[in-house]
């Protein structure tokens, strides 16, 4: 994600995802998860913030949600559904890689529809290993990848390990977590 896409083409896409939004509602692929209130959650990749407030939802007010987007027009929309619906738990980060979030203060990544994206998957993912909690969860799902196309990208690195697939999305620990 090092090239945001055109703002048309985000457009586009976000009201794909509106749609899509409308079959299989977000939180539906969020229950898989295991957020729970106070956990502090980064959506990586938040495009137009689709998953932003069923998760500031699970978090609740004890918790906090980090929607990260390389795209300005996706960190705009973010920012203006957190007005609209006065979601004080949630804050964006416009960037492409580098979160400026503290070492292990993360307890999941969520990464959803954006690593066939990533230019540098590799790099993306030892970011995300470096804020996750010891015992953080990275949670991915991409439509454009196999399932097997998707563990291989999470786990060639060697930091995270599969810990189960879901129905909708695959689970990761760290792999130093599990001892």
């Amino acid at each position: 994600m090092d090239k945001a896409q055109s703002n048309l083409d985000f457009r586009v896409m976000s009201l794909m995802f509106r749609v899509r939004d409308m079959v299989t509602p977000r939180m539906r692929i969020l229950e898989e998860v295991g957020i729970q209130p106070g956990f502090r959650v980064l959506d990586y990749g938040c495009g137009a913030g689709s998953y932003i407030p069923p998760l500031a939802e699970l978090v609740g007010e004890s918790g906090m949600v980090y929607a990260l987007d390389i795209h300005p027009l996706a960190i705009k929309m973010v920012q203006n559904l957190i007005s609209k619906r006065q979601l004080g738990n949630v804050e964006t980060i416009h960037s492409g890689c580098d979160t400026g979030l503290p070492d292990g203060s993360v307890d999941v990544v969520t990464l959803y529809d954006a690593l066939h994206d990533l230019h540098d998957p590799d790099t993306v993912l030892q970011e995300l290993h470096r804020v996750l909690r010891p015992t953080g969860v990275l949670s991915l799902n991409d439509h454009h990848l196999k399932t097997e196309e998707l563990v291989s990208a999470a786990t060639g690195s060697g930091l995270f390990q599969l810990s189960r697939k879901g129905g909708r999305t695959c689970t990761f620990v760290k792999a130093d977590s599990t001892g």
